[in-house]
């Protein structure tokens, strides 16, 4: 029989929720331990999995089990079946860039399931499986993270140990809300190198608006130099007082441009849920191959997640019940929004737009974040009318013929 996931599970919303562990020593060591031999049947899985070409899950479970679960003492059951779905989702969309089998590092995340973990939400503790049996932990976190365990249906789990810290991050379903018709049409977001994100309404992102040490895209931009530069001094000394030094700051910038990115989806999505409109911004598809970029501008091109900023406002605005659309940005930032006229002497330079027929003027970013906005009412009419364009769908080919007589020809 199918096991079949609850309604909740199936058309909610996932997200992450991070609980804090509080082990006793004997209790971390357990954990540590538990972390080094599910990582090291990971890698002897892999190495199985890339000798002999089998990759999909089924046939590797055939193939892997029995032998991982001979060659390491402790591993249990379900901790050798979680070993080889990890296994099987490495290799699922990098199977053909790998030049040799993957290895897994020996204190990376591991996953939990229901059959490794259980909550005892009454007491603030989890039960944890370890080579030396179940350990019970109590856990600590935000209070929005603890209202979500004790409320909301819960998946996989990943156990992480950082500097010293357990984390526990689970897995919960939010129930998604309605989607609201976008009645005052979209929030358009341009986003660029220059300016990280302006919308249609004049707002610069990063800027006054948002709370935070950064003070606006100048600011950004130079905090990327300096960590450039002081990277690059670190790596050509070489000492271990350098690499000391690298590893205390790895991660850093991309921490702080993940946390602009949380906040200027956040503000994007807030604005637009407050005034009843959508959120429109460009499909990055391409980008890089299609932008030709200086070459000392080929590093800030290159090291801008464009995705992630687009992922987290996608989340936040099904969260929000706000509508979320992908537009065409061909000839965003050249187009008229007021004549439609498209012309590239409409740029006369990199920041400014004048239209040349109607003498429409004004900031080349904020111009194209309004063609944005228009062009997400065009494809939000798309989106809810599939039929409408003509073209042939296989749903409509689908419903119109008839259906099979019983007794055949």
């Amino acid at each position: 029989m199918a096991i079949r996931r609850s309604a909740t599970k199936r058309h909610g919303l996932p997200t992450i929720v991070r609980l804090r562990l509080t082990p006793t020593p004997g209790q971390a060591e357990a954990l540590a331990a538990a972390v080094l031999l599910c990582n090291q049947a990971a890698t002897v899985v892999s190495r199985l999995a890339w000798q002999h070409r089998v990759f999909a899950v089924v046939e590797l479970h055939r193939l892997a089990y029995y032998e991982v679960r001979s060659q390491l003492a402790g591993l249990g059951a379900q901790a050798a079946v979680r070993a080889i779905a990890r296994v099987a989702g490495a290799y699922a969309n990098r199977r053909a860039s790998k030049k040799h089998a993957h290895i897994f590092r020996p204190h990376g995340a591991i996953p939990y399931d229901a059959r490794l973990m259980s909550f005892n939400r009454d007491a603030r503790t989890v039960s944890l499986w370890t080579p030396t049996g179940r350990v019970t932990i109590p856990y600590t976190g935000r209070p929005d993270d603890l209202k979500a365990i004790d409320t909301l249906p819960m998946g996989e789990a990943d156990l992480v140990c950082r500097r010293g810290v357990w984390l526990l991050q689970v897995a919960v379903t939010l129930p998604k809300p309605v989607v609201g018709e976008p009645v005052h049409g979209f929030v358009g977001v341009d986003q660029g190198v220059a300016n990280l994100a302006v919308t249609s309404d004049g707002a610069v992102l990063p800027g006054p608006a948002l709370p935070g040490p950064v003070g606006g895209n100048g600011h950004v931009r130079t905090l990327w130099e300096r960590r450039h530069r002081q990277r690059r001094r670190l790596q050509k000394k070489g000492t271990s007082a350098a690499r000391r030094v690298l590893r205390r700051l790895s991660g850093r910038e991309r921490r702080m441009m993940t946390d602009l990115n949380h906040q200027m989806s956040k503000f994007v999505v807030r604005e637009a849920e407050r005034t009843g409109r959508g959120v429109a911004l460009e499909d990055p598809q391409g980008i890089r191959g299609r932008v030709r970029a200086h070459r000392f501008q080929r590093r800030t091109l290159h090291g801008w997640a464009f995705a992630q900023q687009i992922a987290f406002t996608r989340y936040k605005a099904a969260r929000a019940g706000v509508a979320f659309v992908l537009v065409d940005p061909a000839y965003t930032s050249q187009a008229c929004p007021d004549c439609g006229h498209v012309s590239r002497a409409n740029r006369p330079a990199r920041g400014r737009f004048v239209c040349t027929r109607c003498g429409l003027a004004g900031h080349a970013d904020h111009i194209a974040a309004r063609n944005i906005a228009t062009r997400g009412i065009a494809g939000w009419a798309v989106i809810n009318q599939p039929h409408a364009t003509g073209l042939p769908s296989a749903r409509r080919d689908r419903e119109s013929k008839p259906p099979d007589s019983a007794g055949g020809s």
